[in-house]
């Protein structure tokens, strides 16, 4: 394979791909499109980190530039929490066709590296993009370095976020507290 495009979700999730990739001779360019990031300061802190560690590892980073808040919250509110399905598809939709546009023999996410994400779904999605746009899809599970790709991520110095991207999950990450200030304030 000659050309790889990397569909990468931040940087901490790209290390071990990456590492991974270049260590069976691949060499993969990253291409940043995830309107599903909010708000606006993670957005930008994890486009600005995906930029720092291409500089620091040379790799080479397309960014495709779409805050899409309101696009991404009309697109999902009327199924929040099966949410994940609309983002895997316009993520790796988009990474499709700039892979095929742009004569890229196959992509990737380095979404497949995440335990949090749904894995099988990912997969499905990849594969339908992939035919849909004429590219390959090369799927390979990255999982098992999740926890060495974030170790060498901490050693960078590259900023770590703390929830998957979109709102919700921000929310998601905060549901048992909110669960118990809303208990702590209905007996007060």
């Amino acid at each position: 394979m000659d050309k790889l495009l990397l569909h990468s979700c931040c940087a901490p999730c790209s290390v071990y791909c990456v590492d991974t990739l270049r260590a069976d001779g691949i060499e993969p360019t990253s291409l940043w499109f995830n309107p599903n990031i909010h708000p606006w300061t993670e957005y930008d802190a994890r486009r600005r980190t995906l930029l720092e560690y291409g500089e620091k590892e040379h790799v080479e980073v397309h960014i495709l530039e779409d805050y899409g808040l309101r696009d991404f919250v009309r697109a999902v509110s009327a199924d929040i929490d099966h949410r994940c399905a609309h983002c895997y598809t316009i993520r790796l939709g988009t990474a499709a066709k700039y892979a095929a546009d742009h004569g890229y023999d196959a992509f990737t996410s380095s979404l497949l590296i995440s335990p949090y994400q749904n894995h099988e779904l990912l997969k499905a999605v990849g594969e339908t993009m992939g035919k849909k746009y004429g590219v390959e899809f090369y799927y390979r599970d990255f999982r098992p370095g999740f926890r060495e790709g974030q170790a060498k991520a901490r050693e960078m110095g590259l900023y770590m976020q703390k929830y998957c991207g979109c709102i919700f999950s921000e929310e998601d990450r905060y549901s048992t507290k909110i669960e118990k200030a809303k208990k702590r304030y209905a007996e007060e």
